[in-house]
Order: structure tokens, then C-alpha cells, then sequence
């Protein structure tokens, strides 16, 4: 009988081996089994809450350690108030991602209008692609100036202000491909202060705008939630890769962290957004399976983001394929010879993974088709061989899941112990989420939500909770774009 992983959330499908035994042999579905069992069994650590908990606990432990030390990760962005939600306005906003590039209009109404107190009113995205990353010097920025002028010249109202004296007000929302690369040829910014290397290129392509914020994705994130639920304190993103951004006490942070940086001298300047780069924790608290060091190993940065190699978008699938890699060898799945296409490391997609998760047709058919068509198998995988794929996905998932909600735990733990006087004024802590896996991979955040209200109960119920705020996941979608235009209007509302 196959060893069977058991959601909650799942009906499970009726064993296979008592009503099919289509081209499976004994020998080849025992293997399939052996195989499954060990899968399951590895990706299941910390089924227990209180085991998560101590997962959690761990993982806070790595953060305070940062936030005193390392020049990597828990760094103070340039964002120190979080806003109040009256910032009113139009406002050009743009993503600068990976590989689009997305300019918008964003309209503020104030947190208490009626219609649409933050939305995005028009958006244009550009694919950048090897020929744009090619472009050297600011020919780079010189390419967004005229994405720029492109969309605005859709916009009657944007182009008649572009006509006024008064430069139009923008806000950029970027990861570190400015600063990290990314395949960009962008070496000519180091030294150089970026908005006016921007600004520049916008005065080439005559274009009357001003930037006055530049912020990185996680904290637009939390800009944007925040806006509209002042019980935000943090956001995290989970898609292809993760990172989050936590509004914390000044106080909590080395000296060190901020450099020769000139502090705000304002009396009200307590708190400061702090970019965690989340994806580089975790390397001493998560437990990993063969696979994962695998895939580890074979990265071109080992160790680097320890984090976001177990539980992100852009490596759930690599996990899966290797295991698939393992059962052809080892257990005679798809008759022992690996389709073509899924030789190639990466090639299975996080997409595919939530259409095969979702698929509860009771000989799986719909995702026999699917493999069959995109990973071009002689033929359609057998459904004891779909259902051996499927139950290793749902194993990878619960655990990314697991792992997601330890880090949440950890973080609004963090912001608990180190800023409980600032949060007597809210009755829960709200988490913006953005990112394909998190907003968009089946029951992703429903069910960590479930986990999360677990580990509040317990550590409540034994007394060492004092009191906790119940943490609410929130979803927060184009967060970036939005969290972007919310940064320019408070910068505005400053001035």
C-alpha cells in the first residue's frame, strides 16, 4: 500500500493499487512506496506545534543575533515613519524587477474614503530582457526614462501637469538589482547617488519629474498594507524568492548599522523600517533532506539564502524534480528513463506544482495531461506513478508552508519583545503578504494562517505569551508599485 501523506485540507484519493494496475508491477510500485514513505517522513519534522515553536524560537534567536552584528542582513532602510493613512495624491510609481520593469500612476484618497483609498490608476510593464540588462552606463535609466514617457503620455491628466513648473513626484520600488547585479551592467552607479542619476536621465528624455524615494520591495510592502491597516508593523514576500520588513525601535539596532548616516533629529523619529533580508536566515535552525543539500550544493552561491532554498517559488520545483530524479533511478518511475526535459535543473515549475496539488480527480487526469504535454513523456504517466508526484508535492509544500509560518512566528515575536509599548494601541498585528506563492499557490496562506493561530494558542496557554497579539496574515497585492507611490506621498507630505 502507498505510504500517503494526510493533509487536513485534502480529500485523499482512493488507493490505486486495489483498482488499477496499469503497466505497475509489484516490484515497481513497492519501490514507489519505500521511496514515498522516506519522502514523508523527512518533510514531515516539526508536524508538531510545539516542535515549530521551538523552530520559531530558534530562528528569533538568529534575528537578535543580526540585528547587533551582521553587515548583511537586519540593515535600517531610509524609511523611519510608518504613514497615517490622510497622505493624499497622484503619484508616479515605479517597479524596477528582475526582469519587468513597471510604471504606474497611483492615486491616494486617504485610508478612510470610501472608494478605492489606495489604487493603482494606470500601469505599463516592460520586459527586460538580455538586450536591456546588456545596456552599459545610464543607458539603462535612459531606457526607463522613455518607458516613463510612454505611459505618461497615455495619461491626459499626468501630461498636463508634466507641462507645469512643478515637477511630477515619483517613487521607485527596486530589489537589489542595482546594487547586486542581477546580470545588469550597472557598475557606473557605485558612488553615485542614484536618484540623480535618474533624475538626470528623466531631464534627457524632458521629462519634468522629481524623485524623491527610493524603497525596496519588503518595505513597500509595508508601506502600502500600512496605509490602509495601521495595525501593520511588517510584510513579507514569498514568490520566486522571499525576503520581509519590520518596523522596529532605532533603539534595537547597533549603532554600527547605520553608519555615518545623519539620524532624523526630530523628537518623533523613534522607529526605523528595516530591510531583513529574510532569505539569507535559517541555516543553523532548518532541518534539510538529502535533496536539499543537493540542490544546495549544485547552486552557484551554496549557503547563501539558506531560507529561501527550502520553502521559496523559485526552488519548490528543483526539490521535486530531484526527488523525481532519485525515484527514476532508484524506483523504477517513468520505467526508469527520466523525460528529457526534466534533466534540465529547474525545469519544473512552482506552477505546475499548485495545478497538481489542486487536482483531486480521482485518477488525476488532469495532471497525467499536464506532464505528459509540457514535459513531453513518450506517454502519459500512469496514475499510481501521478500520484506518487503528487503526494511528494504536497510533502514539499507542507513543509515550505511550516517553515513560512516559523519565520512569521519568529518575526512578530521579535517585533512583540522588542516595541510592546507601541503595540498597545492595535488588538492584533496585520502582516502584508505579496508574492506568487503566498497569494497564489492553493490554501498557501489560509492554511499558514491555521498555523499560526496554533502556535499563539500554545505559547499563550503555557504563560510565556504575555498576552500576545494575535498575528493576521493580509494579502498585499502589487505591493511594490503601490508601496512606491505611498513613499513618494509621505516624502511629499513632509516637505
Amino acid at each position: 500500500m502507498i505510504l500517503l501523506h494526510h493533509p487536513v485540507d485534502l480529500p485523499r484519493l482512493s488507493s490505486l493499487k486495489s483498482t488499477v494496475v496499469e503497466n505497475v508491477t509489484p516490484m515497481h510500485e513497492s519501490n514507489m512506496d519505500i521511496l514515498l514513505g522516506e519522502v514523508q517522513q523527512l518533510f514531515d519534522q516539526h508536524s508538531r506545534v510545539d516542535s515549530l515553536l521551538a523552530l520559531s524560537k530558534k530562528l528569533q534567536a538568529e534575528f537578535e543575533e543580526r540585528l547587533q552584528s551582521s553587515p548583511q542582513c537586519m540593515l535600517p532602510s531610509h524609511n523611519y515613519t510608518l504613514p497615517n493613512g490622510m497622505e493624499h495624491g497622484t503619484y508616479l510609481a515605479l517597479e524596477v524587477g528582475g526582469s519587468t520593469l513597471r510604471v504606474a500612476l497611483v492615486d491616494l484618497r486617504g485610508r478612510n474614503s470610501s472608494r478605492h483609498p489606495l489604487r493603482i490608476r494606470r500601469i505599463v510593464s516592460s520586459t527586460i530582457d538580455n538586450n536591456v540588462r546588456d545596456l552599459r552606463g545610464v543607458a539603462f535609466l535612459d531606457w526607463i526614462a522613455e518607458k516613463i514617457k510612454e505611459m505618461l503620455a497615455t495619461d491626459r491628466e499626468a501630461s498636463d501637469h508634466m507641462q507645469l513648473k512643478e515637477p511630477l513626484p515619483m517613487g521607485i520600488a527596486c530589489g537589489n538589482i542595482i546594487e547586486m547585479g542581477k546580470g545588469f551592467h550597472c557598475s557606473i552607479y557605485k558612488g553615485h547617488d542614484l536618484g540623480d542619476l535618474i533624475t538626470q536621465a528623466c531631464q534627457r528624455a524632458h521629462l519634468n519629474i522629481r524623485l524623491d524615494a527610493i524603497v525596496n520591495d519588503s518595505s513597500a510592502a509595508v508601506l502600502s498594507r500600512a496605509y490602509i491597516d495601521p495595525s501593520t508593523r511588517l510584510a513579507i514576500i514569498l514568490g520566486t524568492g522571499m525576503n520581509a520588513a519590520i518596523h522596529l525601535p532605532i533603539s534595537s539596532l547597533h549603532s554600527s548599522k547605520f553608519g555615518l548616516r545623519q539620524l532624523p533629529s526630530t523628537l518623533d523619529t523613534t522607529h526605523v523600517l528595516v530591510n531583513t533580508e529574510l532569505s539569507m536566515f535559517g541555516k543553523r535552525a532548518f532541518p534539510t533532506t538529502r535533496w536539499d543539500e543537493r540542490l544546495n550544493a549544485q547552486h552557484m552561491l551554496p549557503d547563501f539564502q539558506p531560507m529561501e532554498y527550502l520553502l521559496a517559488g523559485g526552488y519548490l520545483g528543483e526539490i521535486v524534480r530531484l526527488i523525481i530524479l532519485e525515484a527514476t533511478e532508484t524506483a523504477n518511475l517513468f520505467g526508469g528513463i527520466l523525460p528529457f526535459k526534466l534533466s534540465r535543473p529547474y525545469s519544473l515549475e512552482t506552477r505546475a506544482l499548485a495545478a497538481i496539488e489542486a487536482d483531486t480527480h480521482p485518477w488525476l487526469s488532469p495532471s497525467r495531461k499536464l506532464f505528459h504535454e509540457t514535459y513531453s513523456l513518450a506517454q502519459p504517466p500512469t496514475p499510481a506513478e501521478m500520484r506518487f508526484i503528487r503526494e511528494v508535492i504536497l510533502s514539499v509544500s507542507l513543509r515550505s508552508r511550516r517553515y513560512f509560518t516559523a519565520a512569521v512566528y519568529a518575526l512578530s515575536s521579535l517585533l512583540h519583545d522588542l516595541d510592546r509599548p507601541n503595540l498597545q494601541a492595535v488588538d492584533h498585528i496585520s502582516i502584508g503578504c505579496d508574492g506568487s506563492v503566498v497569494n497564489k499557490y492553493p490554501g498557501y496562506m489560509e492554511k499558514s494562517q491555521v498555523l499560526l493561530d496554533q502556535l499563539t494558542r500554545l505559547e499563550d496557554g503555557s504563560g510565556s505569551g504575555r498576552g500576545r497579539k494575535r498575528v493576521v496574515l493580509e494579502s498585499a497585492g502589487e505591493s511594490a508599485v503601490l508601496g512606491a507611490g505611498v513613499a513618494v506621498a509621505m516624502a511629499n507630505a513632509e516637505d
